[in-house]
């Protein structure tokens, strides 16, 4: 019986999965979403094996995509008592109604898990390692050379053997970063013993790392570079491990502490001038996460900045640019940050006051422009702290930040309006925010990966880029705000 009810749970997560995302954006449309991501990865894959850049650090990029990807998806926890309060609203969600359902907390849990990794295996995961496995046909691969994956391309095809081995371990690396995300936020919501235990486990793991211990050998990816049975055993190891934190200590139905909240809005009101964007900030603050869920979205962009330039470096010998890197990168916390600013918001709730949609736009920039670049500044700060720059260098990459935030943010809103989320999956939307983001960012990512030490003079275009960027961020916007304006007119 039980059986019977989970696997019937399962099956009905993965058709509204699709129902949703079909309705959104139409059935034909959706249903290409992963024939645009095979043809995006196999045309960059082979855009960076002829600029030169070595088929392991693509692989180990697309690892660390899976992982982000996977990290972000997990987040999904800290909306979850949010929805739950909400319960007849339209944001309430399956995995989070164990207390209206006949099923345990885990139950729903470990379904709703299982069903975001085969959902998100073969929609995402699948075409990405396609089109990346027949973009690297004939190109060596350190686990060619290590007995990895492909070293049995002989038997069966080396683009099939290298998709199938490359998909195996992102879907794992995902995994992680899913299990992560949960076992992270279940640990945090168990009080001062939980947010210690955290604490001390990414402690340990960063003083591993420092070490020079080979942290990466334990993970997915480093199954992928040597197949070996050690490594595959550590690997899943890691995982299950993860996973069994998160069900242990996460529980989406708890109730928090009943709390009251003093009238803080004329407060922000006249400290931010606009009681649009006052209401924005107060109502990410008093969400579950609060701002912390700003800044957990742009720590994973750190990390992840933080291990690709250190591979980088191991690989090619040559030391990335800190400050054009970790600003570029960082810069994309734009989109998390605009995200989670739009996460409460319906343009239904503001129709029935005497608000005009251009000053719930602007609103959005003022609140934008208060949290997303100031938070990608401070781990920018960090970075440099960490590890060292130029003082031109370190002035340029926080340019550079700050202009590719403002750019992400103009062409978001320009794209999806008050809905970034929505367009993720929607494949012509898709097809046009990645063409946006890859002409300006390929470039300075291949000069802070590869042209180090930067030279002057193209530390000064970069800084004048970055201001070109900002510029066609803020240009964006303002085109958007009157096409927004009429559709949401027309209802």
């Amino acid at each position: 019986m039980t059986n019977s009810r989970t696997r019937r749970i399962f099956v009905e997560m993965v058709r509204e999965e699709w129902r949703l995302h079909s309705h959104l954006f139409g059935g034909g449309r959706f249903a290409a979403f992963p024939v645009l991501i095979a043809v995006l990865a196999a045309g960059t894959t082979a855009l960076l094996v002829v600029t030169g850049t070595g088929a392991t650090t693509v692989i180990a990029g697309l690892h660390a995509l899976a992982l982000v990807f996977g990290l972000h998806t997990g987040s999904i926890g800290f909306v979850g008592r949010d929805a739950l309060r909400n319960l007849l609203g339209d944001v309430t969600l399956l995995v989070f109604s164990a207390r209206t359902l006949p099923l345990s907390r885990e139950q729903l849990l470990a379904v709703f898990v299982c069903k975001d990794v085969v959902f998100y295996a073969l929609l995402f995961l699948l075409p990405l390692s396609v089109g990346t496995g027949a973009a690297l046909l004939g190109v060596p691969t350190a686990a060619a050379s290590a007995g990895g994956p492909s070293a049995a391309a002989s038997a069966v095809g080396p683009a099939v053997v290298t998709a199938v081995g490359l998909w195996a371990t992102l879907t794992l690396t995902f995994v992680l970063g899913l299990g992560a995300t949960v076992a992270g936020i279940g640990l945090a919501g168990r009080g001062v013993p939980g947010v210690a235990l955290l604490g001390g486990l990414l402690a340990a793991g960063g003083a591993a790392w420092a070490a020079g211990v080979d942290v990466v050998a334990y993970t997915p990816y480093g199954a992928y570079l040597a197949g070996t049975p050690p490594r595959i055993a550590a690997s899943v190891a890691l995982v299950l491990a993860t996973f069994a934190v998160g069900a242990v200590t996460y529980d989406p139905t708890g109730r928090r502490p009943a709390r009251t909240a003093g009238p803080a809005f004329r407060r922000w009101w006249r400290r931010i001038g606009d009681p649009l964007a006052a209401r924005t900030l107060l109502d990410v603050h008093r969400s579950s996460g609060g701002f912390g869920k700003v800044v957990f979205s742009a720590a994973i962009l750190f990390g992840a900045t933080a291990a690709l330039v250190d591979l980088a470096g191991q690989i090619t010998g040559v030391a990335p640019s800190v400050g054009v890197s970790f600003g570029a990168v960082l810069g994309l916390s734009g989109f998390t940050t605009y995200n989670w600013l739009t996460q409460s918001d319906d343009v239904d709730s503001y129709r029935v006051h005497p608000v005009a949609v251009p000053a719930v736009f602007a609103a959005k920039l003022r609140a934008f422009l208060l949290l997303g670049p100031l938070v990608g500044l401070g781990f920018y700060a960090v970075a440099v702290a960490w590890r060292g720059a130029r003082a031109l260098e370190a002035v340029v990459g926080a340019a550079l930040l700050v202009g590719v935030a403002c750019y992400i943010f103009g062409t978001t809103v320009y794209l999806a309006g008050l809905s970034p989320n929505e367009f993720l999956f929607d494949t012509a939307l898709f097809a046009a925010f990645g063409a946006a983001m890859v002409v300006p960012l390929v470039p300075i990512l291949v000069v802070g990966f590869a042209l180090t030490p930067v030279p002057v003079a193209l530390l000064a275009a970069l800084g004048v880029g970055s201001v070109v960027l900002g510029a066609a961020g803020f240009a964006l916007y303002r085109r958007a705000v009157p096409k927004w304006e009429r559709r949401y007119r027309k209802g």
